[in-house]
């Protein structure tokens, strides 16, 4: 599964104090480096000193309590979009149950979600969570701004950005049992448009390369994962590639781990221009993000070995 010769995924800097687009140098060289990055791998490690230690430990914290919930509790957690809300006791992946709080990065969306599972409050959960995802959001968007920059389409992020909706998911999986599968969760894409990950200490994450390696991922404290989702693939006209990965559990502890993934919401994905051209014909359609995801989860969209290229490719 993993030797020393094995590829490693680039890690990215995110922590220095002069990264800003003002400070030419610091930005346009991280901003290099993120792009090769996405167009090798799909993803790449970021280093993001803003999550301190406190925060990183209270997170997780929050996940457990939430996560020790009765069945029943958890079962309240539920969106008119497939997989946004509980899910567990799947039989395809025994090991594995998430949670997902919608409009993440809004106080009244970590509120609402709060009061769901404590309706006589849990302040705690909710200012944790909130802080967490407002800072993967912060991530997230300097990693579009990079991508859109060296692509020469920031007035098509913008259009985006002011469409985007955060999901931050807290996952939990259990020890396999005897004679239980060890796969924590099936080898997939992403259905979102970016994903940032971040395991506590059990490791678990692989990641495949396009030569089909898969690339173990040590959990650090500071380290987060940043990720294209299937949307993005479309959106970069096929430049950057969401990239498959999955979870395969050992050893005899519990692995949590977060997720804050972005969606656009309410208007349609438009391929931009400059991304298309004698070399790089246009590969995709406009579509609804939302939409997608609700084909993904049709029979067809399930058996489709890649489902955004039949959901929206040319």
């Amino acid at each position: 599964m993993g030797s020393s010769t094995d590829p490693k995924l680039p890690v990215i800097d995110f922590s220095k104090p002069s990264l800003q687009p003002r400070a030419a140098d610091s930005w346009s060289l991280t901003r290099d480096q993120v792009v090769n990055a996405l167009e090798t791998y799909g993803c790449f490690l970021a280093t993001f000193h803003k999550v301190s230690s406190d925060l990183h430990d209270a997170i997780f914290l929050a996940a457990k309590q939430l996560l020790d919930l009765p069945f029943e509790a958890k079962m309240k957690n539920t969106y008119k979009t497939p997989s946004h809300g509980f899910v567990g006791q799947e039989p395809l992946v025994p090991l594995y149950q998430g949670l997902g709080i919608e409009n993440a990065t809004s106080l009244e969306g970590a509120q609402a979600f709060t009061n769901l599972m404590w309706p006589s409050g849990n302040d705690f959960f909710c200012d944790t969570t909130l802080s967490f995802a407002r800072l993967m959001a912060e991530l997230d968007q300097m990693v579009m701004e990079m991508v859109s920059e060296s692509y020469g389409i920031k007035e098509y992020y913008k259009v985006l950005l002011g469409s985007t909706s955060y999901l931050l998911r807290l996952i939990k999986y259990t020890v396999p049992r005897m004679n239980e599968t060890n796969l924590g969760i099936v080898p997939h894409t992403d259905k979102s448009f970016m994903s940032i990950l971040h395991q506590h200490h059990v490791k678990g994450l692989e990641i495949k390369t396009k030569g089909g390696e898969w690339i173990p991922i040590e959990p650090s404290p500071l380290s987060f994962i940043v990720m294209a989702g299937d949307a993005f693939t479309a959106w970069t006209n096929g430049r950057i590639e969401a990239p498959c990965h999955r979870v395969i559990m050992s050893g005899n502890e519990e692995r949590y781990s977060l997720g804050l993934f972005t969606f656009i919401r309410d208007v349609m994905v438009q391929i931009p221009n400059e991304l298309a051209d004698d070399k790089h014909p246009l590969q995709f359609r406009p579509f609804d993000h939302y939409k997608y995801i609700d084909f993904y989860y049709t029979d067809e969209g399930k058996r489709s070995k890649c489902p955004i290229r039949d959901y929206c490719g040319i």
